[in-house]
């Protein structure tokens, strides 16, 4: 991902945080917005163990956490360097 494309990504969740679609996607647009900082940063952003409980967070009982949970899978998968995601995700 280029810096481009982060910061066009980085405004795109900001402005839907702050007006949001639906009224109950702003902590979806706070966990993808951190997702975003992780993929595009690497590990010079948060520490393992952090990367580690934001990942888990999409399976929380509690709705916002889980919200920000699915937030930051879906940013992080998404611009993920290819050597960090799941075999089944990588190009062949």
């Amino acid at each position: 991902m280029t810096e481009q494309q982060f910061q066009h990504e980085l405004l795109r969740a900001q402005t839907f945080q702050k007006y949001p679609p639906e009224p109950t996607t702003t902590d979806y647009w706070a966990g993808y917005q951190r997702g975003l900082r992780r993929a595009y940063h690497g590990e010079n952003f948060g520490t393992p163990e952090e990367h580690k409980l934001w990942l888990s967070l999409s399976s929380s009982d509690d709705e916002t956490r889980r919200e920000r949970g699915r937030g930051y899978e879906a940013a992080f998968w998404q611009h993920a360097p290819e050597s960090e995601l799941p075999n089944e995700q990588r190009r062949p």
